[in-house]
């Protein structure tokens, strides 16, 4: 059907707001990422933070993906459930309750985690004797961002040799999520972790990067193992604006209805922060509307977008269906219990947002 008539048949079907992803855009980019990967040499450890769907995570498996990455542990349990067995869960982790699920998660799939301070790594034996199996844990490095990660060699060497210590646990290496103009020192701060791990005996099995606009530089910094994108399986106006992904790549859209129109130069949507989401992304407003490209959603209110039609040469209609892009996908997803999935310009079904919500 075509697109009016599709946005009609959403509408008529589910209601609006309704987030939506187009299948044959999802396979597009898994193919086209998953070739990225093959091609650096790098195996492909998609992270689900984005999707947080088993079904989607068993379509990048399938395409060549060699295990997932999981934020939480809550989402890790999802995905175990859903079949997904060789889980990588980024984050440190803490406090008994916790390291409890850990441990019983350890007992069902292979588990690696990440951490970044010797907290962290004191409690992680508890998971390892409660499964009755070595724990693989890397330790996370910041080149940068400044957000998680050790800030120097000496400390990475010093965690390694922690973790190598300790019973239950296995060195496996190091974890980056290093900024995209950051290749030089993280190649630095990779070699000279590695000159020291080496004189401490041990080896790094796995060197872990991470970030979709980081895929500029696959098989830049020598020694990596694998990569950690998850947002381009659907892409946003981040992406958009980083150069990493054009409109056809954007495979989840927004849709959503004009409900208002005070005055000629301003409108209301019925999408406000508990669907897009108060998250910029660093830009200007708070969406992409492909229908109406010039205008701007100016500011929300929570069932509200306000609409700055200023710009615009053809403005809608109260009751006209628009299809917004998003700033950040990954934080849209964990607002709804459902995609509307799409191909072929037909309605296909709904996806469930599997691991929405599982924050701990």
């Amino acid at each position: 059907m075509s697109t009016e008539a599709l946005k009609t048949e959403v509408a008529r079907q589910f209601g609006t707001p309704a987030v939506v992803i187009d299948l044959d855009i999802v396979e597009r980019n898994i193919a086209r990422v998953q070739a990225l990967c093959d091609a650096a040499g790098t195996a492909n450890r998609p992270h689900i933070k984005t999707h947080k769907s088993p079904v989607l995570a068993s379509m990048q498996r399938d395409a060549g993906a060699r295990g997932i990455t999981c934020q939480k542990i809550g989402e890790a349990e999802v995905m175990a459930d859903g079949g997904h067995d060789d889980i990588l869960i980024s984050y440190n982790i803490l406090g008994e309750q916790k390291l409890d699920r850990l441990g019983a998660l350890l007992s069902r799939a292979k588990i690696t985690v990440a951490a970044d301070n010797p907290t962290v790594i004191a409690g992680l034996p508890r998971a390892a004797e409660i499964a009755g199996r070595d724990l693989d844990v890397l330790v996370e490095c910041d080149t940068g961002r400044k957000r998680a990660g050790v800030t120097s060699v000496t400390e990475a060497v010093a965690l390694a040799r922690d973790i190598a210590s300790r019973p239950g646990l296995s060195f496996a290496g190091f974890m980056f999520y290093a900024p995209e103009d950051a290749v030089t020192g993280t190649q630095a701060f990779l070699d000279s972790a590695l000159a020291g791990i080496h004189e401490a005996g041990l080896t790094a099995r796995i060197v872990s990067t991470g970030g979709t606009p980081s895929l500029v530089n696959l098989g830049k910094i020598k020694g990596t193992t694998e990569h950690r994108a998850g947002t381009y399986i659907f892409n946003d106006r981040m992406m958009l604006a980083a150069g990493m992904a054009t409109l056809a790549d954007c495979a989840l859209t927004v849709y959503a209805t004009v409900v208002s129109r005070a005055e000629s130069d301003r409108g209301i949507l019925d999408s406000g922060s508990k669907t897009l989401t108060s998250d910029t992304g660093g830009l200007e407003g708070h969406g992409l509307i492909i229908e109406h490209p010039e205008a701007k959603i100016a500011r929300f209110a929570e069932e509200h977008g306000f609409l700055d039609l200023a710009a615009c040469n053809l403005r809608p209609n109260v009751g006209d269906i628009v299809r917004i892009v998003p700033n950040h996908v990954c934080v849209v997803v964990n607002m709804v219990d459902r995609l509307i999935t799409v191909r072929g310009g037909e309605i296909v079904g709904e996806l469930p947002v599997a691991a929405r919500g599982r924050l701990t």
